[in-house]
């Protein structure tokens, strides 16, 4: 009995001190600078693009500098309807290009877009959460993808 627990208290330790880190949880090791950032579009997108991308914006002098134009654009269609023509699902649509520009010329266009089907729900403030919630998400995962962009053009 004691040997079992000793075994799986010395599998436990060796386990929950193995050294695990999540590789983007410090976002240190980026050898680039966001100068700076326009948005035109979708504001509450923008809004949440600008939180996630402002860590960029140390100034360092061996940082490669870039200006970004962000055009974001948003749309809920009405997706299906049941035999009362009460709506049942949306289509949250979000597409957002990047103009990346570095020492004043046009490096690239970055295109992305996602979709995502919303249930209607009678509740409209919960169905308001749900679609921020989705915005939010599409902003991180926009944001994620331009910083694995800016550091692959870093590199060239």
């Amino acid at each position: 009995m004691y040997k079992k627990l000793i075994f799986i208290i010395v599998l436990f330790n060796l386990i929950s001190h193995c050294g695990f880190e999540p590789m983007y949880l410090n976002k240190k090791n980026v050898n680039f600078t966001i100068e700076t950032i326009e948005f035109v579009g979708d504001r509450s997108i923008n809004r949440f693009l600008k939180n996630n991308l402002n860590q960029f914006k140390r100034y360092k002098e061996n940082n490669k500098k870039f200006k970004i134009k962000a055009n974001t654009k948003y749309e809920k269609n009405i997706l299906t309807k049941d035999k009362s023509a009460k709506i049942t699902n949306y289509e949250l649509s979000f597409f957002t290009l990047f103009e990346i520009t570095s020492n004043g010329k046009l490096i690239k266009v970055l295109k992305i877009s996602d979709k995502e089907i919303m249930s209607n729900i009678n509740d409209d403030f919960e169905e308001q959460q749900n679609e921020r919630i989705a915005k939010e998400n599409f902003a991180s995962s926009t944001s994620d993808k331009l910083e694995t962009e800016l550091s692959i053009l870093n590199d060239n």
